[in-house]
């Protein structure tokens, strides 16, 4: 007979993979996954929380890996990095209606729970680009660059391979300020960093306590050639926004700098 349980684990996703190792291990019927920070009272359900054993992730992604498609695997990866409350629970269902078929089924999007994974995926998969495309570095007075971001979904993870190879021959630190870590680049490798920043170093503009000095003359230089190229009468603010969402102009000085 299954237990009925809420699963609490530490957000990662070796921690829900251990979370789905428990389900089959004890039989449980599941109510809810929640990482720290949503957690709610449930009165009808024993709480269990669920240490993460890297050992029993591999095991469960390793039984993913034999009946699931590339796509699949990483429709689920990119899903978990959504966030979206209730996600954990819609890619349980996924996992398991994956394991128990004979078939691929990871692209059955007449099942509720694949095509929903499938769409937050999507969602993680543009803002993924985006932020590889509008991500604005700028030099620090200790000669290293420094971008801030507040992405909607947690792409950080999958952004530092990009930036790695296009930016190798610089040292970097990209930080998400929503979520307060980042990824740091030392000419070597990426490596995971959290840090103690002041708000007033923004996400634009080059604060002189903060950035070099070229940095200021560069953004105001940038910011003229901006305004005299461009030609207000030919202007598409609706075209603009289509191709350019408001949401992105944080990032980008010519935006800010004509406050």
């Amino acid at each position: 007979m299954e237990q009925t349980a809420v699963l609490y684990y530490d957000g990662s996703f070796e921690g829900f993979l251990c979370c789905v190792f428990a389900c089959y291990e004890e039989r449980l019927k599941v109510l809810e996954i929640q990482p720290p920070g949503r957690e709610k009272q449930e009165f009808f359900a024993e709480g269990r929380e669920i240490i993460t054993d890297p050992a029993k992730a591999k095991r469960v992604w390793n039984s993913l890996k034999k009946k699931a498609s590339s796509a699949g695997l990483r429709d689920i990866k990119w899903a978990f990095l959504s966030e979206i409350e209730g996600i954990e629970l819609q890619l349980l269902a996924v996992i398991r209606y994956v394991i128990a078929e004979e078939i691929a089924v990871d692209r059955d999007f007449s099942h509720p729970a694949v095509l929903r994974v499938s769409q937050s995926a999507k969602k993680v998969g543009r803002e993924k680009h985006r932020m590889e495309a509008f991500v604005r570095f700028r030099l620090t007075r200790d000669g290293s660059y420094f971008a801030a971001i507040e992405p909607d979904f947690n792409v950080l993870p999958l952004i530092k391979a990009h930036f790695k190879s296009r930016y190798a021959d610089q040292q970097w630190i990209i930080y998400d300020l929503r979520r307060n870590f980042g990824i740091a680049f030392d000419l070597s490798e990426v490596k995971y960093i959290t840090l103690d920043l002041d708000p007033q170093i923004g996400i634009s503009g080059a604060p002189e306590a903060f950035f070099h000095t070229s940095e200021i003359a560069f953004q105001q230089l940038w910011n003229q050639y901006f305004t005299s190229t461009n030609i207000q009468s030919r202007a598409n603010s609706k075209l603009h926004v289509q191709h350019l969402p408001k949401r992105y102009w944080k990032y980008l000085t010519e935006k800010n700098l004509q406050k």
